[in-house]
């Protein structure tokens, strides 16, 4: 074999790197899929927040009616009742202490052996002490809208 002449052989040369911009079309599918879910994530969040208002709206206006605090706790009474139907169909029909035990949030006895204790009987006394239908409307507003916004 005869080894003529050398070849001139050059280095190899790469490609040139892709640009950045535009992005390719999998880029693209990637921050639509980003902008999506957060998109729906706001949006859920905000449907959220619209039915807490509402429902303590609600709740608020509804004790606003009240003339005064006898009549008070019994819109509280009939509010939980009606919360306590969405959750559990056939809640709102427990009675004493059953109803204050299905009342009570989870590692609580707020109503048992708290201010809830007023549901029992308030609405059939003659007078009921303001400040314990205030405790009251705190605790049950609370729980009134665990009740409503977890139902759904």
């Amino acid at each position: 074999m005869s080894t003529g002449g050398a070849l001139p052989l050059r280095d190899v040369h790469l490609p040139p790197f892709p640009p950045l911009w535009p992005l390719p079309l999998g880029w693209w599918l990637v921050l639509g899929t980003v902008a999506v879910v957060l998109a729906g994530c706001w949006a859920w969040r905000a449907q959220r927040r619209r039915r807490r208002q509402r429902w303590l709206t609600l709740f608020d206006a509804r004790l606003a009616e009240a003339g005064g605090p006898v009549a008070e706790v019994a819109a509280i009474a009939e509010l939980l009742r009606r919360a306590a139907r969405h959750r559990q169909p056939g809640a709102e029909l427990l009675d004493g202490t059953a109803w204050l035990g299905f009342l009570d949030p989870p590692g609580s006895r707020a109503f048992s052996d708290g201010p809830g204790g007023l549901l029992l009987d308030g609405m059939y006394r003659a007078q009921v002490d303001p400040a314990e239908a205030r405790k009251l409307r705190a605790l049950a507003r609370e729980r009134f809208l665990d009740l409503m916004v977890g139902a759904r």
